[in-house]
């Protein structure tokens, strides 16, 4: 069994960027965690699947994603999950939340793989840049620093990312192009 989540990836730009504020964290306030894993927006939180059975997870991701548009992506400021997380903020446009509803959906349809703790919260959307490692000091400290400050970035997410672990860290194991780029 091997760790797998499902998200999507902004530009190479981007990532640099979040990167830069990332590294801001990690000098400053001493949080690494979010160097785990590339900067993203997850869709299908972490689950376990069979490595034998990792064909039928990625054609169904290859079914899913040939049926779908391209989404385009805001991020829009800073927004915090008290008291340990920092996040960019996503804007929930209706085509986002539509794609992880969906996602979701076929996920449970197809595989049956349910994400127990998405059917009692809401979607939320956000690229994390200072992970739960942020101390409850450090987090009141960075988040006066960053929760006014501005940030604007717009990206078209084309593809499904999936990421596995590898023990210590999520890597893009395959990418899955939306239907306006397999034409």
């Amino acid at each position: 069994m091997s760790r797998f989540f499902i998200a999507l990836l902004p530009s190479r730009e981007i990532q640099d960027s979040a990167h830069q504020i990332r590294q801001y964290f990690s000098d400053r306030y001493a949080s690494r965690g979010a160097f785990n894993s590339p900067p993203h927006i997850t869709l299908q939180p972490p689950f376990e699947w069979h490595d034998t059975d990792l064909p039928r997870l990625e054609e169904c991701l290859r079914n899913f994603a040939s049926t779908r548009e391209s989404v385009p992506i805001t991020l829009s400021g800073y927004g915090a999950f008290a008291p340990r997380v920092i996040y960019i903020n996503v804007v929930r446009s209706p085509e986002l939340l539509a794609l992880q509803a969906d996602l979701m959906a076929h996920l449970e349809t197809h595989l049956l793989i349910v994400d127990q703790v998405g059917k009692t919260r809401p979607f939320a959307p956000h690229m994390t840049v200072a992970f739960k490692d942020l101390t409850k000091q450090n987090f009141r400290a960075a988040w006066s620093e960053f929760e006014n400050r501005q940030l604007e970035f717009e990206f078209t997410a084309s593809e499904l990312s999936l990421l596995l672990h590898d023990g210590k860290r999520w890597n893009v194991k395959t990418e899955f192009p939306f239907l306006s780029n397999v034409l």
